[in-house]
């Protein structure tokens, strides 16, 4: 439930948004926006990185993104590029459109920190994982900032 609150309150350009929920006793449907573009993984890996300028563009909108979270305390724990939708489908763009339209999703691990409040359990996806996280040591919303760098390590080398 803490994944529907979150996406409930949150609006951003760059984080997937939350239309409807729909509850039964066994289900929970959500209603998100429709982003057809896929992973930005699968753009790298099947079509080649970022140009240096073009992964400029992307790293702005995704630290704008992050900061936007880290003001209301919201530690994401899970940035990597598979997390990361491409809003139009890279066949279909058109003057509405680029491959650095995105959205940030999967919040099922996403956090509210209180001030000062650290965390300690162990999560996030290997390789894009602050070091603090895989040594069990207290760590914080600059753990997001680490998975940020990587995310921009893997955007333009494979270029």
């Amino acid at each position: 439930m803490s994944e529907i609150e979150l996406l409930q309150v949150l609006d951003h350009p760059q984080i997937v948004k939350l239309y409807e929920v729909y509850e039964s006793d066994t289900q929970i449907h959500l209603i998100l926006e429709y982003l057809s573009g896929g992973e930005l993984f699968d753009k790298i890996h099947y079509k080649g990185g970022y140009t240096e300028s073009k992964a400029a563009v992307v790293m702005k909108k995704l630290l704008e993104a992050v900061d936007y979270l880290h003001e209301r305390r919201i530690l994401h724990r899970d940035l990597k590029t598979e997390n990361i939708i491409l809003t139009y489908h890279l066949i279909l763009i058109s003057h509405r459109g680029s491959d650095t339209d995105f959205k940030i999703v999967d919040f099922g691990l996403a956090v509210v920190l209180d001030p000062g409040q650290k965390e300690t359990i162990r999560c996030g996806s290997p390789g894009y994982v602050a070091p603090e996280i895989l040594q069990r040591k207290e760590y914080g919303l600059k753990a997001d900032i680490f998975s940020c760098g990587i995310i921009l390590y893997v955007l333009y080398y494979y270029s």
